[in-house]
């Protein structure tokens, strides 16, 4: 097994060249792996966090978002030069360190973090379309899961082409916040004033609920999932090994991080300012659902701004769900050595995110969506000490980071956010339970029998994960992938098959994989020509079959075989019934066939969707060496007696 696909989205590792290029083609070359992870920064769960913070507190938490920006710029640096010096993304690294039911732990949760940040995408983007189309909204939301084809097929036309869409989709929402600033006419003097910080430590009820949105706020900017993303993404890029080149690299990122960010930081602001300027300035002070947001800057400012704030809202949705479902192949790979097709873990993460966005639609009302999803952005907040505290660790480690490992002022920069996040979230937990306990007496039960627990547990877990780097330094866990380690190869001597399965389908694959086979096995060797039918009756009555297409697929694969005899080998053939793949592992197990050669059919994308896999499935069924032919355009159906 080749080593690409060990690596972090082995399919694109390394696939863009960054190699004698110089200056600005050089920058461009670089330029693109923040950009994917910027559109995490400005996701519909930003735009409810911002828009309730906008509209509660007028410009007052500017700074926050801010502040969240830098710590999200400085982590991300460090997210990159991760990924750029050990060649290992977070997930992986961690899988190296910690005992493997850690890690299963650390997958569980950053997988609840990636549904967190579904499900605002989720309602986001179903918000977008009620608003532009006037669906309701659980036809929005059951729509939302249609995306899983775009986001195929964008990962099939390569990094580059995927770049290239996340930044239009961002140009986009860039450009619609633009003109509604004009419109709006924010207050220039009010947004200065904005970036002094704010107590949010009073105990009345005023600072409860900002703490509780800053909160808000930092878990939908500082995102824990756009941290293992970060760490892979960098890896697209090819680079020189040597420490000038890894040098270059890290700089090139962190320009390339600097400017997507800051931007993502002028749209988020974009959103709480004109929050603020639209209705914190007019008396409405609790604007938390996007919708409202929409309905009052058409009844303020007339129909061009609410029409361009929809259309930012779906742009955003969908941009942020093609990486979430990138950071979630990441993580799965990485922590539980777990790889399987993207659309199949896509469409896993989306239907867990639409459940509870369904429930809420059913049992609660539309109104409900605002509050789930300022939720989903505060439980990102809570999973974030346990991306950030492992990627402070591997960053500072210089027996494995060497000459690259961060300094000692980074690295005290790096804990002072850390312990800013944890110490907000552990304050907003300690309030949170104490509220329900004294909102919902009567079910202290459940509240001290369950939730207390399984905080506890969560916070010893995070305790865990800060010291064991620390007391085990030098001690990696043997390193894990999902196919296994190579192994020391002494033994070369030729393989002799003695009976090779030749998949056959009646098109200009068929010579190809008979020319093929027989350079395997010569003329010692005995060929078995497998073909399927697949009509419905074949799928239905099996070999009890024999209708027009089963006896003319006999009689063509009878001329193939006796072809074959005429030219000296030894050959038969079998039709097997129904679902191509599992009759044809069926032949091949049941003759004892030691090698198959299949010729592929060249789908790509949605048509694998549509026509099926047959080779993939093939491969996992039997227990021979599958050798796979692709077609040849220039290739005809010649007779076999010309070659």
């Amino acid at each position: 097994m080749s080593n690409e696909q060990n690596q972090s989205l082995a399919n694109v590792h390394s696939s863009v060249s960054t190699e004698n290029k110089m200056g600005w083609r050089k920058l461009l070359a670089f330029i693109g792996p923040a950009y994917l992870v910027s559109v995490g920064y400005m996701d519909p769960g930003n735009w409810a966090t911002d828009i309730a913070g906008g509209s509660a507190f007028g410009y007052r938490l500017i700074w926050i978002l801010f502040l969240s920006n830098l710590i999200a710029l400085l982590l991300q640096s460090l997210s990159a030069r991760l990924g750029i010096v050990r060649g290992l993304d977070l997930a992986q690294a961690s899988k190296n360190t910690y005992p493997r039911f850690v890690n299963f732990c650390l997958y569980i949760l950053a997988q609840i973090a990636i549904i967190a940040c579904d499900l605002a995408e989720i309602i986001g983007m179903a918000i977008g379309l009620q608003l532009l189309f006037h669906l309701p909204l659980i036809w929005g939301v059951s729509l939302t899961i249609t995306d899983t084809v775009l986001m195929l097929f964008l990962m099939n036309r390569g990094m580059r082409k995927l770049e290239i869409f996340i930044m239009s989709m961002i140009f986009i929402i860039g450009l619609s916040y633009l003109i509604e600033m004009f419109i709006v006419g924010p207050d220039i003097w009010g947004i200065a004033k904005g970036f002094i910080p704010t107590n949010l430590f009073k105990k009345d009820l005023a600072s409860h609920e900002m703490l509780y949105i800053a909160i808000g706020i930092i878990g939908a900017t500082v995102m824990p999932h756009n941290l293992y993303l970060h760490s892979s993404l960098v890896q697209t890029r090819k680079i020189n090994r040597s420490d000038e080149g890894i040098k270059s690299a890290i700089k090139f990122n962190l320009f390339d991080t600097t400017i997507a960010l800051n931007l993502a930081f002028l749209v988020n602001a974009a959103i709480l300012i004109l929050a603020a300027s639209a209705f914190f300035k007019n008396g409405y002070f609790k604007v938390a659902e996007i919708q409202d947001a929409y309905k009052l800057l058409e009844h303020i400012f007339g129909s061009l701004a609410p029409v361009l704030f929809a259309i930012a809202l779906i742009a955003s949705g969908q941009s942020s769900t093609i990486t979430g479902t990138l950071a979630g192949q990441i993580i799965m790979e990485g922590h539980i050595n777990l790889r399987i097709e993207p659309w199949l873990r896509r469409l896993l993460t989306r239907l867990l995110a639409i459940i509870p966005a369904m429930f809420t639609i059913i049992y609660f009302g539309e109104n409900g969506l605002g509050s789930l999803i300022i939720l989903s952005q505060v439980v990102l907040s809570l999973q974030l000490g346990f991306a950030v505290i492992p990627l402070i660790h591997f960053t500072s480690d210089r027996k494995r980071m060497g000459k690259f490992a961060i300094g000692v002022k980074v690295k005290i920069l790096a804990w002072a956010c850390a312990a800013l996040i944890l110490g907000l979230n552990a304050k907003l937990v300690f309030d949170q339970i104490g509220d329900w306990a004294k909102q919902y007496p009567s079910a202290a039960i459940w509240i001290y029998g369950l939730v207390v627990p399984v905080t506890v547990a969560i916070a010893a877990l995070l305790i865990y994960v800060f010291v064991e780097p620390m007391l085990f330094k030098h001690k990696d866990h043997p390193a894990q992938v999902p196919h296994g380690l190579a192994t020391a190869i002494n033994d070369l001597t030729p393989i002799l098959y003695k009976h090779i399965g030749v998949t056959i389908d009646f098109s200009n694959n068929d010579r190809d994989c008979i020319r093929h086979a027989i350079m395997q096995g010569g003329k010692r060797a005995h060929y078995t020509l497998i073909h399927v039918v697949e009509t419905a009756g074949a799928r239905y009555y099996g070999t009890e079959v024999m209708d027009h297409e089963t006896q003319s697929d006999a009689d063509n694969l009878d001329k193939y075989v006796v072809s074959l005899k005429e030219m000296g080998y030894h050959a038969n053939g079998i039709i097997g019934y129904g679902r191509a793949a599992k009759s044809i592992a069926q032949i091949v197990n049941d003759e004892h066939m030691d090698f198959i050669v299949m010729g592929s059919h060249g789908h790509k994308a949605i048509k694998d969707l549509i026509f099926g896999t047959t080779v993939n499935s093939v491969r996992h069924k039997v227990n021979v060496p599958v050798l796979v032919v692709k077609p040849q355009p220039t290739v005809t159906t010649d007779s076999l007696k010309t070659q």
